[in-house]
């Protein structure tokens, strides 16, 4: 049987995490943080790391702006979903740290597993070539 693709998701309202957790467990391996400080020591201590990233922008610690330029120069090939319903101009922030896409809350969750479907298909791809 083949391996789940592995999910880092990141957020810190506790009732976000456990449902998105809920939903994406169906098809992937969730690994969850709270904060942007837990969610960089995960990626950095999981012996595999994950296939994909999801973080919200605005949170305590490390904001999701920060954790996304610090993951991005230390795996540029891991995909990241910025998710955030703040701010007038999230969408800026999110590609100014380099998010590979943006999903603006409250979100579809079939939105969401489309988009997670993108962009772990966009990076097998990758790694086939």
């Amino acid at each position: 049987m083949a391996q789940k693709p592995r999910v880092l998701l990141i957020d810190d309202s506790e009732i976000t995490v456990e449902g998105l957790k809920s939903f994406l467990d169906q098809k992937y391996e969730v690994c969850t943080a709270c904060n942007g400080l837990e969610g960089l020591r995960l990626f950095e201590e999981t012996e595999n790391q994950p296939d994909l990233v999801i973080t919200d922008l605005v949170m305590p610690l490390i904001s999701g702006y920060g954790l996304i330029l610090f993951l991005k120069q230390q795996s540029p090939q891991t995909p990241i979903i910025a998710m955030t319903g703040w701010g007038k101009h999230p969408s800026e922030l999110a590609t100014e740290a380099k998010a590979d896409m943006i999903l603006m809350k409250p979100f579809d969750l079939e939105d969401l597993d489309k988009s997670v479907s993108k962009m772990l298909a966009g990076k097998m791809s990758r790694r086939a070539i």
